[in-house]
């Protein structure tokens, strides 16, 4: 009777977390939620990187922290830290940032879903400042690393209702002790946690680590919550980004994978090359989604 119980009590939890990421069909291209991490025109300002996403054709947008604001205000930095006013950080200057940026967003038809990798401190307010953040924003999920933060970020995760992603970096040969890039490492942190709490699956780092993404998504199966989707020109640390289905990564495989896994975003295109001019490029990855979409 009592194993019986807690089945159903983790039903309830698998439930919880798939209703806290669900997503309107309006999102998605291709049957995905995908859109751009802000990074790849991490050369430009918050404002031309929502332009250029909406080029791209993706309907959503990843933010990272500390992104010139626009053109006219590079010296205003866009995240979760306060904005200085005139002359003291202030609280009506920096919702008046995040309210430029979401009108910026409405116009463009442009919907911001994740935010990362940004790190979620160890004590219980600078956590919580991320998580308004957040929740001013309409962000669904957080991706960091700060497995150390766990603790504190877990009862911000049921009470914002709001997903948490540890990422993946390429592996550290002079550093044992970096074990994100190992998905049974990140299995090992999430799967006694909150369903909300998972990985983001960073497929072009598993590549630099000598990983095949298909395989590391098997092997997290259930606790994936976001992706940053990457196709590399070859398998080795050095590999660089091209667009998706052009390189080693079995894009295709992958993306068969999450649909059989019924996990279907958020995944952003994060392009790291070329990124003086890489708006075709990341518009290459789009199209293949939307392709392979209409294929099924």
């Amino acid at each position: 009777m009592k194993s019986l119980l807690v089945a159903a009590f983790a039903a309830l939890l698998t439930a919880a977390g798939t209703q806290a990421g669900s997503f309107p069909d309006d999102l998605k291209t291709g049957g995905f939620v995908v859109g751009c991490q802000a990074w790849t025109f991490n050369r430009f300002s918050v404002f031309e990187a929502i332009d250029k996403a909406a080029e791209t054709g993706g309907k959503t947008i990843e933010f990272f922290p500390g992104q010139k604001l626009s053109p006219e205000d590079a010296d205003i930095k866009f995240g979760h830290e306060p904005v200085k006013g005139k002359d003291k950080l202030d609280d009506a200057a920096t919702k008046a940032v995040w309210d430029k940026v979401k009108a910026k967003l409405a116009e463009k038809k442009i919907t911001a879903v994740a935010y990362g990798v940004v790190g979620i401190p160890k004590d219980a307010a600078g956590a919580r400042k991320v998580f308004d953040f957040a929740k001013y924003m309409g962000i669904r999920v957080l991706n960091t690393e700060s497995v150390d933060a766990i603790d504190t970020f877990e009862p911000l995760v049921k009470e914002y209702d709001i997903k948490v992603g540890f990422h993946d970096h390429p592996k550290r040969p002079n550093d044992p002790n970096y074990k994100m890039w190992d998905p049974e490492y990140i299995l090992s942190v999430v799967k006694d946690r909150d369903p909300r709490i998972g990985s983001c699956a960073d497929t072009g780092h598993w590549v630099r680590s000598g990983l095949k993404p298909v395989d590391c998504i098997r092997i997290l199966k259930g606790h994936i919550v976001s992706s940053h989707l990457k196709d590399l020109h070859a398998p080795l640390p050095s590999g660089h980004d091209v667009p998706w289905g052009q390189g080693v990564s079995d894009v295709k495989g992958i993306l068969d994978e999450y649909k059989t896994q019924g996990f279907v975003g958020p995944i952003s295109v994060e392009y790291e090359y070329h990124q003086e001019d890489n708006l075709a490029e990341a518009k290459a990855c789009i199209d293949y989604i939307r392709d392979y979409g209409t294929k099924k």
